[in-house]
């Protein structure tokens, strides 16, 4: 590990030979399966290497290295777990929108969208379709977080005063 943090490439080469095998066994018998185990090691050894500057020669080097390892494990499972606490379940959900009604529905956006000046079309796609807050929006555009809500609001009221005066919305409030 000394050789390793002075930047000794060979001694950096033989430190992960002889750890990874630690650190794999311990992803292992903490219940994650060898695929998992894999992705893990791969975690911890950038963090590892991240972190070498902390380790202090003259401390024991394995429980450096499984206090880091568990410190991945669980960020591991703190991110699965987010993940599942967001999908939803697909029982009684529609079914899917086909490509042709699919591209039916993004010409009429986009043909709505050139009702709008250029600088409003750019913010709405920035907000809604790419999904960026006020304030990233506003340093994508180089303007400020009023600019770009005064912009959208704009968009907003165009968008309402076309969509009403449009005929084939007409035929369904009927």
């Amino acid at each position: 590990m000394t050789g390793y943090q002075a930047g000794d490439r060979a001694a950096a080469d033989a430190f992960a030979d002889q750890c990874s095998a630690i650190l794999l066994r311990f992803f292992v018998s903490r219940g994650s399966s060898r695929q998992e185990a894999g992705d893990l090691l791969q975690d911890t050894w950038l963090r590892i290497h991240k972190a070498r500057h902390s380790w202090r020669p003259n401390e024991p080097v394995v429980p450096w290295l499984l206090a880091i390892a568990r410190h991945t494990r669980a960020d591991a499972w703190r991110k699965a777990y987010r993940s599942t606490q967001r999908e939803e379940s697909l029982e009684g959900a529609a079914e899917p929108v086909s490509a042709q009604s699919f591209n039916e529905e993004a010409g009429d956006v986009q043909r709505l969208l050139l009702h709008l000046p250029e600088s409003q079309r750019e913010v709405l796609i920035l907000l809604k379709v790419l999904g960026l807050s006020i304030d990233e929006a506003a340093r994508a555009t180089s303007t400020t977080a009023g600019a770009v809500k005064q912009k959208a609001h704009r968009a907003y009221e165009t968008l309402r005063r076309v969509l009403a005066s449009s005929p084939a919305r007409g035929k369904e409030r009927t």
